[in-house]
Order: structure tokens, then sequence, then C-alpha cells
């Protein structure tokens, strides 16, 4: 186990380049398994998530040369479907929440796939029943060990289907679209997730040989075809860091340009941040976020207090609740908090009130924020990150904090974020890992 030693108080400056968006890249390296020919992938973000996904698909036996910084070619051409049934697989799929995107090509190519009760972030249920009712309705059938927590979908032949499913899974929505290309004959998927991860794995499959239609809606239509070719795609900045980094910037007061941010793929972020008082500055594709000794809450135009929900897209991204959480803890004014996905995400609010921070948790959605206004700075504390979005918020609030914290437990962090500790002190923090 590892922890960060932060000395907050200190204001940032500088230039940042955001990584490559972790979920779309846990979708597009999947993507490779459906074809024999060499995909080429750049902007892969170096984080623990997709390193350990790199590492499953190794063994299964796809060749994977590093070519740079971000830069990997796959080639899915001798792959050891054996290496499903391993202890060694069920292991490592059970640590990794991302593995069950490999379910989708593998079941398309070779009419098979495996996968051990994935793991990942501790916020909750995070039930997988639009997966494997997507792979039922194209003709496969599931068999699950209860006792091992082991899952198996099989099919002879997939066939095309209309489905609408119920509930806009992003993972859920590329898992059915992995399966559904190869599959005979038409699949229409109606409540289809949309975000722009989704968008880029359609247009990589389109470029393989795919035919998928009604890209950037609710409702896609896919003509499946019998093979798949190579392609090259590039991996958008991550969103959700990009947010991070806004976030960091107001409450510590700090002068920050993130670069090549990708602004029409940001749907939301930048207006939520700014109903929260927070000034930003749009250069070319840049996000300057100038120094402010105070940001005032919008309320909304009746008088009544702002309320920031997550919704699918272009709704607000519920890994971002977290962030505008801590955030608005030093604004000024009151925003009521509402995560509506996972029960379990904003229980890491009694951190932050350790800290000194005015936050009321309604109930296990819910929680009201009081702003303090810089009028009394957050106290150093020793604390824990129970997931990626609260450690990041954790990391945030110890970084505007008087004093040294600990956070301990800071591979949830490394698991989403890449080097954040190294990008974050050549802005002027201090910022130490330890063992």
């Amino acid at each position: 186990m590892g922890s960060f030693i932060i000395e907050g108080g200190h204001r940032l400056k500088g230039e940042i380049l955001p990584q490559g968006a972790k979920n779309e890249a846990l979708q597009v390296i999947s993507a490779v398994l459906l074809t024999d020919e060499e995909v080429e992938i750049s902007n892969i973000p170096d984080i623990i998530d997709v390193n350990k996904l790199i590492d499953i698909l190794r063994n299964l036996g796809v060749k994977i040369q590093k070519k740079g910084k971000g830069t990997y070619t796959f080639q899915a051409d001798d792959l050891n479907l054996d290496y499903l049934q391993s202890d060694e697989f069920k292991t490592k799929g059970s640590g990794l929440r991302g593995s069950i995107m490999i379910m989708g090509p593998l079941l398309a190519r070779f009419g098979k796939a495996y996968m051990s009760k994935p793991g990942g972030d501790k916020i909750g249920r995070r039930r997988l029943d639009t997966h494997f009712e997507g792979f039922i309705k194209l003709g496969a059938h599931l068999d699950i060990d209860p006792d091992k927590h082991f899952f198996g979908v099989v099919a002879k032949r997939l066939k095309g289907a209309d489905m609408l499913l119920d509930e806009a899974s992003v993972t859920g929505t590329a898992n059915i679209i992995l399966a559904a290309v190869l599959a005979e004959g038409k699949t229409t998927i109606y409540n289809a997730a949309c975000e722009p991860y989704i968008q880029q794995l359609s247009k990589m499959l389109n470029r393989m040989g795919a035919k998928i239609t009604g890209v950037g809606s609710n409702l896609l239509r896919i003509e499946g075809v019998k093979k798949l070719g190579g392609t090259r795609h590039r991996i958008l900045p991550d969103m959700i860091e990009i947010g991070s980094w806004i976030g960091l910037a107001a409450i510590t007061g700090s002068d920050i340009t993130i670069k090549n941010v990708s602004w029409e793929n940001l749907g939301q972020i930048p207006r939520i941040f700014q109903k929260l008082g927070i000034k930003l500055e749009k250069i070319n594709d840049d996000i300057h976020i100038p120094p402010q000794e105070h940001y005032t809450i919008q309320n909304f135009m009746d008088g009544s207090i702002l309320t920031v929900a997550d919704a699918p897209w272009p709704g607000f991204t519920p890994d971002l609740l977290s962030i505008v959480l801590v955030t608005a803890t030093q604004a000024d004014g009151v925003v009521l908090i509402h995560q509506k996905m996972f029960e379990s995400r904003l229980f890491f609010v009694d951190k932050l009130i350790d800290m000194g921070a005015q936050i009321i948790l309604n109930d296990p959605h819910r929680a009201t924020v009081i702003g303090l206004n810089h009028k009394t700075n957050l106290r150093a504390t020793t604390m824990s990150s129970p997931d990626i979005r609260a450690g990041i918020s954790l990391l945030i609030a110890a970084l505007s904090a008087e004093g040294k914290s600990t956070i301990h437990n800071i591979e949830q962090i490394d698991r989403g974020y890449e080097a954040i500790d190294q990008k974050l002190n050549r802005l002027g923090a201090k910022i130490e890992r330890v063992k």
C-alpha cells in the first residue's frame, strides 16, 4: 500500500496536459479482440486499470508492442482461449471491473466468453444485467456458477435483435455493440448510452469495417458483418481528469491552463463549474482557470438552492459529482449534490467533515454543502481513499487545507490518474509518495 503526504496551502501555476480517457481506453482496447489484423491505439493512459486489461490480453495471446508513450499495437491472431478458464484469469479478472468488456468481442468472434465477477470501486451495487440481457437477446446462453462467482456466455451464432435497454449503461451499451457488429442480421439498440466514448468506439469499429449508424444518438442500428480489419485510433482526453483540474484550480486559487481538452466533447462540464461561480476561459482548445479569491454559487432563477445531479449523457457525468462537492466546500453559497446512480459514493464526505467542511449528508444519495468562502480553511488530517473519484476529491481537499495531510490506499487514485503527484508537483504542489 502506498500513501501521499500532502503539504497544503500552495497556489499552483502552469499548464497541464490531460491523459487519455480511461473509460474509452477500456472499450477500444477490448475491441482489438474482434479482428486478427493489427490495431494501433494512441493516447492510452498509463494507469493501473488500463495496464491490468493490457496484461490480461497479453496472457490471452494478443501480440502487443509498445511503439511510444501511450501508443501500442495489438494483434489478436492466435489466442489461447483456454486461458479464460484458468485460475490466473479468474483472479486477475476479478480485480478489474473493466475486464467485463472483453466478453462482447470474444462472444462475437469465438462464440464463448468467461468472466469472474469483476471488482473495481466500492461505491455500491453496479449490476451487470444490461450486459447479459443484451447477449441473451443476441442468442447467447448464460451460464453462472454462483459459488465461484464465474460467468459464461456461449452461442453457436449470434443473431441481430431489437432491444430496449433498461438503463443507458455506458459499458453495457459498449459490450452489446462489440457483440452485435459480427452478429448475423440487424440489431437495434434503443436507450443506448451516447457518451463521447461510445461514439469513439463506434467510429473506430466503423473504420474496421462495421456498419453502425445513429452514432451520437440513443438509437443505434448495427448491420452485422462477417469480418473486421485493422485500424488506427486515438483516444480522447479524459473529461473526468479535466473536471478534476478545474475544481482543484478553483479551491486552491491557482492559475492553471488545461491543454487540448476537446471542448466539443466536454458536454455540461464547463457549465456546471461556472454555476459554482468558477471563471473559465476558452482559449482555442484549452481551458484557462484564472486565480480567484472567491467564487459564488448561483441560485436557480426563482431563488431556490442550486442542485447538481448526475444524468446519462448529455447530462452531467456522475464521476465528477465528488469533485463538484469538494470544490463547493470553499464556495460562497449552498448547493445540493444529488448522486442518483450509486448509493455509497457520497459516504466519503465524513472525511471532509473531519477537515472542517460544512456538509449535511441527507441520505445515501444527497448531500448539502454550505460553502466556507475561504473564511475558514480546511484542516489537514489522515484519511484513506475508498475509490478513484473520492480519492482525487480528498487529494484536492488536502491541497487546499492548512498543514500536512496523509492519504492512504492511493492505489485507488492510481487506478484512474496517471502520475498525478508528478503532474501536480510540476505546478508547485508539495506531494510526496511513500510506501
